[in-house]
């Protein structure tokens, strides 16, 4: 079922259930009433039959039925009966029995002091009545002819009017739905409208209070981030694309090249080191792309475990020395730190990952292929690594992109690398729930700054 037409029911279904409340409550509340007020009536003419009866002398029983007979102001088949304590019978408006009586049914009345009940079509009443001649027992019946045949137009018009409020509520529904939804139709029309190709496009945010105001720019922000993400894609496959592509044609033209004709044996070797290169950078390229592919996937914490990070850090450094002997690495402990607060909760392989870059990027960048790191506990909260070295540094203007993918600054452009280990590190260090900041002054100095929080304080 489409939104308007259970709109349209919904809003029927309220509309028609008040309103039969509210006709059904006026049918009852006026049957009611007419009912009151009859017997009310009835009782009165009894009673004043009854006064007429008993405090007049002149009247008697005959002239009584005479008077009552030619009243305007008797009721409709009115039939009046009255009897003293000792059940005689006193008065009789039309000379025979039209309710059945007996003993037992006046001494109920007694015992009661009123009854109400119906025989035939008549509404009859039975009362006692008290005045300075004695006690009587009164039967007094009618017919309310006027009041049922007021209360019947009654029922008639509420039917009328629920009848032709229904064939109103549903169109009505049906128009206000329309109306309601409208904003909604145009929404899934421009968000249809809305392709790979036209994510610059945005949905109209009207006035920016209702909730489909609030829906269209939570909408907007969606696009916003998918058009980043489209275009960060689109970026990271063509520097990729370049960056794998670059090598693979110098390897191919310097194959080219060795076979044009026979070479010396020197020669072919030294080809073949240029290509051992180009497929080692190819290889850890490579990797760095799947590393930083994981530190994208759903479930990157599945692997995650408690370690020290300073027994990392002399993981790395001995992995680094194997590979690169000239490089110094000096890792200092702070005095005020704290061994319990160097306890992390994390991936192992990926922080070695970030540490490592770290530590390369610092020693490969720097004047003396050094690269200091202090090992320090942040107010008991962070394990906090500070990696420093003398170098090129980084620019001003170019700080904020330094952890973009595949971005290299000015001053780094001479050394080899592809851009990606600063933004791979980023990546898993958030990853971790921490921070990474860096601090450069060209020519001079750079400090990349690293929390992680500490395991020891979030059980706390």
């Amino acid at each position: 079922m489409k939104i308007r037409t259970r709109l349209t029911v919904t809003f029927f279904c309220i509309v028609i259930v008040v309103l039969s409340v509210i006709c059904l409550s006026i049918y009852f509340l006026s049957e009611s009433y007419r009912e009151e007020d009859f017997y009310r009536r009835l009782k009165n003419r009894a009673i004043n039959t009854a006064k007429v009866l008993t405090e007049v002398k002149e009247v008697n029983a005959d002239l009584l039925k005479r008077m009552e007979r030619n009243n305007p102001a008797s009721l409709p088949n009115q039939h009046i009966t009255i009897y003293n304590d000792s059940s005689r019978e006193l008065y009789n408006s039309d000379g025979f029995q039209k309710i059945k009586v007996d003993t037992d049914f006046l001494n109920r009345i007694r015992s009661e002091q009123e009854i109400r009940f119906e025989e035939e079509n008549l509404q009859a009443l039975g009362f006692v009545w008290n005045d300075a001649t004695g006690r009587f027992t009164i039967i007094a019946a009618a017919t309310d002819i006027y009041g049922l045949d007021a209360l019947q137009n009654l029922r008639n018009i509420l039917i009328i009017t629920v009848c032709v409020s229904i064939i109103i509520v549903s169109m009505l529904g049906w128009f206000f739905a329309g109306r309601a939804l409208e904003p909604i139709s145009r929404i899934v029309s421009k968000v249809g409208d809305i392709t790979e190709k036209s994510l610059n496009e945005r949905l109209d945010e009207g006035n920016g209070m209702d909730e489909l105001s609030r829906l269209s720019q939570t909408f907007n922000q969606m696009l916003t981030r998918i058009q980043n993400a489209f275009e960060s894609q689109k970026a990271f496959i063509a520097n990729a694309s370049h960056e794998i592509k670059t090598p693979i044609t110098a390897m191919s033209a310097e194959v080219e090249v060795s076979l044009l004709q026979r070479r010396e044996y020197e020669y072919y070797v030294k080809v073949l080191n240029s290509i051992r290169a180009r497929l080692k950078d190819m290889n850890k390229l490579s990797t760095q792309l799947l590393t930083l592919a994981q530190t994208s996937a759903d479930q990157p914490r599945e692997n995650f475990s408690t370690f020290r990070i300073d027994d990392v850090l002399w993981e790395v450094k001995e992995e680094i020395h194997i590979s690169a002997p000239d490089y110094t690495i000096d890792i200092d402990l702070s005095l005020r730190v704290n061994p319990d607060f160097l306890v992390i909760a994390g991936d192992v392989q990926l922080m070695k990952v970030a540490i490592y870059n770290l530590m390369e990027n610092g020693c490969k960048y720097s004047f003396n292929n050094t690269v200091t790191i202090l090992v320090d506990s942040d107010d008991m909260k962070f394990a906090t690594l500070r990696f420093m070295n003398t170098g090129k540094g980084v620019d001003a203007d170019q700080l904020d992109k330094i952890f973009e993918p595949f971005f290299r600054g000015r001053t780094g452009r001479d050394v080899r690398g592809a851009g990606i280990g600063l933004s791979l590190v980023s990546r898993i260090v958030n990853l971790h729930g921490g921070s990474i900041v860096v601090h450069s002054t060209a020519d001079v100095s750079t400090e990349f700054i690293v929390k992680i929080p500490s395991i020891h304080f979030d059980q706390f």
